[in-house]
């Protein structure tokens, strides 16, 4: 399994950063990450032939909405933004904290649908078929997650004018 060992070396960053895009916690990413990889060990000489890194996004996405239906977070880390003083621009780190802040607030399946198609860049169909719904599910899912961040205030102070949100 020296090849499954090397791909876990290069792949870890590429999946705690699509695993943080779905828990918003570098720690917990780093959970779900350690969890789809134990599974997918026992299936890697399957897994290997095809694209590892769309079939382990998958898998993390779908462990993470299971994680969420079974209640596995305890509690809610809540951190409170100072308010912003003047029209300075935000720090990349504020900026990221807003940012977050906004994707934690939609649903957890709207929120695992934008990281499959933005992130992972995956298809409506792919999308659908890696979580198990339907294309127009995933449709859905992606306008209202969409309206949603079009209509959060503070990503609307990030947005110049005359750019797409």
């Amino acid at each position: 399994m020296e090849d499954f060992d090397a791909y876990v070396v290069a792949a870890w960053p590429r999946l705690v950063r699509s695993a943080w895009l779905l828990t918003g916690d570098w720690h917990k990413a780093e959970d779900l990450v350690q969890t789809v990889l134990a599974r997918a060990y026992g299936r890697w000489a399957r897994i290997r032939d095809d694209a590892p890194d769309a079939y382990l996004r998958a898998m993390l996405a779908t462990t993470f909405l299971t994680w969420w239906r079974r209640k596995w977070r305890a509690e809610v880390p809540t951190e409170t933004l100072p308010e912003r003083a003047g029209a300075d621009a935000l720090s990349p780190l504020d900026t990221q904290r807003v940012v977050r802040a906004a994707l934690l607030s939609l649903p957890q399946q709207q929120r695992a649908v934008l990281m499959l198609r933005f992130h992972a860049d995956l298809t409506e169909a792919a999308t659908a078929a890696a979580l198990g719904i339907s294309v127009g599910t995933v449709k859905s899912y992606t306008a209202r997650a969409l309206t949603t961040l079009r209509g959060h205030a503070a990503l609307r102070d990030l947005v110049t004018e005359g750019a797409p949100l």
